[in-house]
């Protein structure tokens, strides 16, 4: 024990030291190894007399080292780590609650030290290491800073990817669960107004975005009243205006203070028509991306898999409603990069529709915003792929079921004005878009096929429900007799009038998968009944999409079971 008492006694005068010094304890660099060569030499020798002689010292240093961050340039995230991880240890013989400084160490060190990759590198080591611990001690801390942690996998990309997503899962709780999604999907942007700090304000390590957003409060008070006055907006001074990178970051603009946040609080409107917004996307892809936003781009997509598997098993059915319309609003707001966007976009509606699986109910709980999205099916193709989408969607659960009559009887007009408008328009522009350019092309085509989601949506619709059918037949002859529109809409109309000339065949085949306690499915037939029941009519020009008569050429009797 020789060598180490004299080990142990030379780290503890170095700690004594600091504790008395009115230095800075992070300028010290054998400060740390002495904190890391106690903490080890307390664990190993597991005497509390010898932890009761380190924890006053490095409390000290702790706090002395929290009030000087802002004076001076030194990095303090490393030794405040080893200290944490002394607090989480032994913190029980003393009953000591760690939550006070971890929050501190959130809010005073690491919001100024998260793009310093080592700090951010040890700062997730020692999160993965402690997650247990930290999410059954005190499991509000992670979701209450989760955006903090978002500017650390923003800024330091894929190298962190790993520790990142393995502590992910605490990120989630009922708090947060809503506000995280916007976030994940505009980790993008956050990089984007990180490289704008970066570029109007120097270097991201050592200083304080939050001191940056406290100061923008003037100045944001002052562009709404300028703007409220004069219609104009500070900054719009023409040629004598500063250039976009070195004027100060748009601070005024209320997008930018709430990407850059800390802390969670909850969800806050993203201002996607904002002039600082439009222009700061405009002139980054108008130049080649950052390796850091490639990343970005990459990694979010990743980050919502994890989100939306964690949301299917832990999230409860009022918060997955709640999250479906903000998926249906982002659907179209998304960075502008093609292969961003179609991942994205893929996944956004997997989700959705499973969640509508899961929970038929949802689209009679949500028939307002379901009906705001069909009113703008048609302003661009990405908005006509979620009103086609959504479409299918209320044909296939009929409305929300069975029990949802009014909200189906809603939806279903909502469908049929839908079909009426876009039938008038057809007609109006088939002219232009036999002889128009390709883009009128693609927008007819694109048309014609919401069209046909449509009158599928009003036939399944009022299979569902049998009160609607006579609305429906209506609806459909009146495609069915429109030449004028794409043959594929008004063919479709009249196929389905003939099937609900057989009401049983059109049950077997638009009806719902479950009635009552009986489970079955559209389309198929049950071949165990075969030989109990006479079968006729069945079209299968129908459900096989071909005219004429079917190509086999076995009889129905050789392939039912017989007793």
């Amino acid at each position: 024990m020789g060598d180490k008492d004299k080990e142990w006694e030379s780290h503890l005068r170095s700690l004594s030291s600091a504790a008395r010094d009115s230095a800075d304890p992070a300028a010290d660099p054998s400060l740390l190894n002495s904190v890391k060569s106690l903490y080890e030499l307390c664990k190993s020798e597991k005497s509390d007399e010898l932890v009761a002689r380190v924890y006053p010292l490095v409390n000290k240093i702790f706090h002395r080292c929290v009030t000087s961050i802002s004076q001076t340039q030194a990095s303090s995230g490393l030794l405040l780590l080893a200290i944490l991880q002394f607090f989480l240890d032994f913190g029980d013989i003393f009953l000591l609650d760690a939550e006070p400084s971890l929050r501190t160490f959130f809010r005073s060190c690491l919001s100024r030290e998260f793009a310093d990759p080592i700090v951010a590198e040890a700062s997730l080591a020692f999160l993965c290491s402690n997650k247990t611990k930290l999410l059954k001690a005190f499991p509000t801390l992670f979701p209450q800073f989760f955006p903090l942690m978002l500017k650390l996998i923003a800024w330091n990309g894929e190298k962190l990817k790993i520790p990142f997503l393995s502590i992910f899962s605490g990120f989630i709780s009922p708090g947060s669960y809503i506000p995280l999604f916007p976030a994940l999907v505009d980790l993008p942007i956050l990089v984007v107004a990180l490289e704008k700090v970066e570029r109007s304000s120097g270097s991201l390590v050592g200083s304080s975005i939050a001191s940056i957003q406290k100061s923008a409060a003037p100045e944001m008070l002052l562009a709404l009243m300028d703007e409220a006055y004069t219609g104009s907006m500070i900054g719009d001074g023409g040629a004598d205006s500063e250039s976009e990178d070195s004027a100060p970051m748009a601070a005024a603009d209320p997008i930018f203070l709430d990407l850059l946040k800390d802390e969670n609080e909850g969800l806050a409107e993203r201002h996607w028509t904002s002039p600082a917004m439009a222009s700061a996307l405009q002139a980054v892809i108008s130049t080649p991306l950052s390796n850091r936003l490639k990343e970005a781009l990459k990694i979010a997509p990743q980050l919502l898999d994890s989100y939306f598997k964690l949301a299917v098993y832990d999230a409860n059915d009022s918060l997955i409603c709640a999250l479906i319309p903000l998926i249906m609003a982002r659907y179209s707001t998304l960075f502008p990069d093609k292969m961003f966007c179609y991942e994205v976009q893929k996944r956004l509606l997997e989700f959705m529709l499973s969640a509508f699986h899961r929970s038929p109910h949802f689209i009679a709980l949500l028939k307002k915003p379901i009906v705001d999205r069909l009113g703008e099916a048609f302003d661009n193709p990405v908005k006509t792929e979620l009103g086609l989408q959504l479409c299918w969607a209320i044909g296939e659960y009929g409305g929300g079921g069975e029990s949802h009559k009014d909200a189906a009887r809603e939806l279903f007009e909502s469908l049929e004005l839908l079909l009426y408008e876009n039938l008038s328009a057809s007609r109006l522009g088939l002219g232009e878009a036999a002889h128009g350019s390709g883009s009128s092309s693609f927008r007819k085509s694109s048309q014609s096929r919401l069209l046909c989601f449509v009158v599928t949506a009003i036939a399944i619709l009022a299979t569902y429900h049998r009160e609607l059918l006579p609305r429906a037949r209506v609806s459909l002859a009146k495609v069915a007799r429109s030449r004028l529109s794409d043959a594929r809409v008004w063919k479709r109309a009249q196929d389905y009038l003939g099937l609900m000339n057989e009401p049983a065949i059109c049950l077997s085949v638009l009806g719902p998968s479950t009635s009552g306690k009986l489970t079955q499915h559209p389309g198929t037939i049950n071949w165990n009944e075969g030989h109990k029941k006479m079968i006729a009519h069945i079209p299968f020009y129908i459900l096989g999409g071909q005219e004429g008569p079917p190509p086999h050429d076995f009889s129905i009797l050789d392939i039912l079971p017989t007793e």
